[in-house]
């Protein structure tokens, strides 16, 4: 089963600067259900400054504060993002902010909760319990090509009639085996890729297909799965995974928040 991002829009709620400007900016990392202020540690971005929450009824935004600027994507930045999200979901249902999410004030911070609490309150409902794992699938294309020369009578008779006939096989000839070779290669990875979303939809709640990287990777997926379903889900990538793995290298993560899965979009105004 696939699934769109959860889309949502706060209007008139963060703005961002250029220019580092001294104040109490406030990042925002997540929002969770809490009805109570919560201390995460001196683990926030930037300096390792104070993660806390910023309450309103039973919701609350983790943030830590910040000068209002715009957060360079850094590979320490996005880790020191990443790694609160990971810490807070250890307790807590999320729903994780765009990397870079500056507020101008904690009152800014309590507006977006408030015009936004049925629609946060309403994806907490949906997101609670559940957890997002990575898996990307690449190919070794040299080992898939020999298996579909073994089991293709027809790319097999005419790779064998070229190879007999090298000094006269013509151009064309060469031509059609390339042609029927990537016809089989594209058919064989859509085969394994519906496999594989086939033999992991039991123990899944959704998935969603993202952009392939390079000529080796067939699959770039992420799949939403319920905390209680978390071992079976893992026992069954390993048990596909062996399944293919003369062939494909399977690279799995997590778990992580539900990035993939909820999108909040916010209107970033210019800071007066």
């Amino acid at each position: 089963m696939t699934t769109d991002p959860v889309q949502m829009t706060a209007a008139e709620s963060v703005s961002a600067a250029t220019e580092p400007t001294p104040g109490a900016g406030k990042y925002v990392y997540c929002i969770i259900r809490n009805d109570r202020s919560r201390e995460f540690g001196e683990i926030g971005i930037g300096s390792a400054s104070r993660v806390y929450t910023v309450n309103h009824n039973d919701l609350a935004a983790v943030v830590s504060d910040t000068p209002i600027v715009i957060y360079d994507p850094t590979r320490e930045n996005v880790l020191a993002h990443e790694f609160v999200n990971e810490t807070v979901m250890r307790e807590f249902t999320l729903i994780p902010m765009s990397f870079g999410t500056v507020f101008r004030s904690e009152k800014d911070v309590l507006q977006l909760l408030k015009s936004t609490y049925q629609a946060f309150t309403d994806v907490l409902d949906k997101m609670q319990d559940k957890i997002e794992f990575g898996l990307k699938i690449l190919w070794d294309r040299d080992k898939v090509v020999a298996a579909i020369e073994r089991e293709n009578d027809e790319i097999r008779r005419l790779k064998d009639e070229i190879t007999r006939n090298a000094a006269s096989s013509t151009y064309f000839a060469r031509m059609q085996l390339g042609r029927l070779v990537e016809a089989a290669m594209e058919e064989a990875s859509n085969r394994y890729v519906t496999d594989v979303h086939e033999q992991l939809k039991d123990t899944s709640v959704a998935s969603r297909s993202n952009k392939v990287i390079g000529d080796r990777m067939i699959l770039n997926a992420a799949f939403l799965v319920d905390r209680k379903d978390e071992k079976q889900f893992d026992e069954k990538v390993k048990a596909i995974s062996l399944q293919y793995e003369d062939l494909l290298t399977f690279k799995y993560t997590g778990p992580w928040p539900p990035y993939n899965f909820v999108n909040i979009k916010l209107k970033l105004e210019k800071a007066i």
